[in-house]
């Protein structure tokens, strides 16, 4: 696969992208046991790929904090270490230079068979995630489209299984409706399909109320996962953790994260008071 890296996130690779990519390959792994199809939908997929070595993210530097605390541990709970392996096919001398995003990530796990549809509106991480893909043939469908839209055009997929990986911006806090209204016409034209909400975990409001109204959705089960870092600063502002909030999530699911969650919270704490949230509901 072609690599066009892009260097316009600034959080990249932190804690938030280390629970959100562990998680996604864990779900992954799951639908790929069957030997049916299945897809992989993302509604903001970003570029790809990311480099760890120019622009915002050599500046902030917030993968030191994530990633590469855990690059070159060799005690690595298992699942954590499938997940360090995809990364290393990125960087494949070792030196850990490239990130990847949630496609391709996807790409990297999933069945070669088995299909993709992105969706990214951003103009430049359009083009970059075209040109990451452009060897990848029909398996991959790119659309430059707001992904709340585009989700209602490819749902249901045709071999009726698939991880729906919705992970918007949040800079406009219109976007905790979006991902509700979203995720009730999904499940009204796609009952089974296995939904994974990312979200920063934040002192606004809408970010705390977020999973509360996430739990009332009509799914056969829902499990949430928070990683706290560090205390809330007291001045209300910068995220101190991150969540992932999984519909129709697999049974073995929640046993792997009580074995994976404190590992993360004892080597991404930035603080004495980083812990982890960990809930589930409906037959989970």
């Amino acid at each position: 696969m072609y690599v066009e890296l892009s260097p316009r996130l600034s959080c990249l690779s932190n804690h938030a992208d280390v629970l959100k990519h562990f998680i996604e390959i864990q779900l992954l792994d799951y639908l790929g046991q069957k030997s049916k199809p299945y897809w992989y939908i993302d509604t903001h997929a970003g570029a790809g790929a990311y480099s760890l070595t120019e622009g915002y993210a050599t500046k902030n530097a917030e993968f030191e904090s994530g990633i590469a605390r855990l690059w070159q541990r060799n005690d690595l709970p298992a699942a954590l270490q499938h997940y360090i392996e995809v990364i290393q096919q990125l960087n494949p001398d070792g030196q850990l230079r490239h990130y990847p995003g949630s496609p391709w990530c996807a790409a990297e796990v999933m069945p070669a068979s088995d299909k993709l549809r992105l969706f990214e509106l951003h103009p430049s991480d359009y083009q970059l995630l075209q040109a990451n893909f452009q060897h990848a043939g029909r398996r991959v469908q790119i659309q430059q489209a707001n992904g709340f839209d585009g989700l209602k055009a490819v749902l249901p997929p045709p071999p009726r299984r698939a991880l729906i990986l919705i992970d918007p911006p949040y800079e406009d806090k219109q976007d905790y409706q979006h991902v509700t209204h979203a995720l009730k016409e999904g499940l009204k034209r796609f009952a089974t399909g296995v939904y994974a909400v990312w979200y920063p975990c934040l002192q606004r409001v809408e970010s705390r109320q977020l999973p509360e109204q996430l739990k009332k959705l009509p799914a056969k089960n829902w499990l949430r996962v928070e990683l706290h870092v560090q205390k809330p600063s007291a001045d209300g502002f910068g995220m101190h953790g991150s969540g992932m909030f999984i519909l129709n999530a697999p049974w073995t699911l929640p046993q792997t994260l009580r074995e994976v969650m404190p590992y993360l919270t004892e080597h991404l704490a930035q603080d004495g008071q980083a812990q982890f949230i960990l809930e589930t509901g409906g037959d989970l």
